[in-house]
């Protein structure tokens, strides 16, 4: 496991359109389909690093919590499957529905997703207001394996608040930290 911080992304920059297909249901989506009313939150997860893991449960609560406050989620893994086959398409609808994932699932299998967001580890978080334009991209919280402080999502909770409230973006961002992506 090779620790990485996620790579800068500037607030105000237009959320590259995707279209992937869903896991669990087979289906192609596109950001189009699952942007929120007011907000959007872009999430880079795998099944087997320790930081996902770590976290998966609050990022189901984070998204129980806003989904019906009109911010949409999805998450979406980008990790090469050959050499990690933990992070196959099943394995991940077996993670997504033993999890009860409100949000949809997305493999891109081609990686270019991704490289469009920039993406460097997992989890990796992009917040975007009702326009698509970013306006945090960072670490859910300072919880991280071992270190003892408890998950809670404040950092990605306030950045999604600060969308709710037409406030402006965050001014400390500090970058996520898990496992790089697994780039092929």
């Amino acid at each position: 496991m090779a620790l990485t911080e996620s790579n800068s992304f500037e607030n105000g920059t237009l959320a590259p359109e995707f279209s992937l297909q869903d896991v669990v249901t087979g289906k192609t989506i596109n950001l189009q389909d699952l942007k929120g009313d007011k907000g959007t939150v872009v999430m880079f997860i795998c099944n087997h690093c320790p930081f996902v893991v770590h976290v998966n449960m609050q990022l189901v609560k984070v998204a129980n919590t806003y989904l019906n406050k009109g911010i949409g989620f999805v998450a979406i893994s980008s990790n090469d499957i050959n050499n990690y086959p933990q992070d196959r398409p099943e394995l991940m609808k077996q993670v997504a529905t033993n999890l009860k994932y409100p949000f949809p699932y997305l493999f891109d299998a081609t990686q270019e997703v991704a490289k469009a967001y920039d993406a460097a580890c997992t989890p990796d978080f992009y917040v975007f207001n009702a326009d698509l334009k970013a306006t945090y991209h960072g670490q859910l919280d300072s919880s991280r394996p071992g270190n003892g402080i408890p998950v809670s999502g404040d950092a990605l909770r306030k950045a999604i608040d600060a969308v709710l409230n037409n406030e402006a973006p965050l001014e400390n961002q500090k970058p996520s930290i898990g496992c790089n992506i697994k780039w092929k």
